[in-house]
């Protein structure tokens, strides 16, 4: 018989994430990795292509069309690398203010997932999800994958720390 604590976890995840593509695809008029691909230049900026790829999970060529799409839409520029031969990625401010508007796109659809929680609950649930977080990586690409869609201010600059902080060499 399945774990009915793992199907609760399932359901709740999924719809979850339902919630926050749909939001964020919808504020920023594109489906698909580009959401991420913001946030995480945003906290990252001057990544290359293939570093993009690897964070999102996807081939060159996928992470090559979104960075096309974006610097299309006004929102992404490409830079001299620091090898000469790479491009590096970094937002424009229009970019960056979609990669705010992501984020607190993001947090609202979370947020209403949590609302029917109490005060006194959401103290005890948070280093429950802190612990299944830290287990999701080993390793700093592993976390720029997790983390990927993340308000780095809301969980980094916390006095708990960042549940990744074990996979920054």
């Amino acid at each position: 018989m399945p774990d009915r604590l793992a199907q609760l976890l399932g359901a709740l995840s999924l719809s979850a994430v339902d919630r926050v593509r749909s939001s964020v695809d919808a504020s920023l008029g594109r489906a698909g990795a580009h959401a991420a691909a913001l946030v995480h230049l945003d906290a990252y900026p001057g990544h290359s292509v293939q570093a993009l790829a690897d964070v999102l999970r996807v081939s060159q060529p996928a992470a090559v069309k979104v960075v096309n799409r974006l610097a299309g839409d006004g929102l992404l520029e490409r830079r001299q690398g620091p090898d000469g031969r790479t491009r590096a990625l970094h937002l424009t401010a229009e970019g960056r203010d979609a990669a705010a508007r992501v984020l607190a796109d993001r947090a609202a659809q979370l947020e209403d997932v949590l609302h029917v929680l109490g005060g006194d609950e959401r103290e005890h649930l948070e280093p429950l999800l802190e612990k299944l977080v830290a287990a999701l990586a080993g390793d700093l690409p592993g976390a720029l994958t997790v983390c990927r869609l993340c308000d780095r201010t809301s969980c980094c600059g916390a006095p708990a720390g960042c549940p990744l902080e074990h996979t920054v060499p």
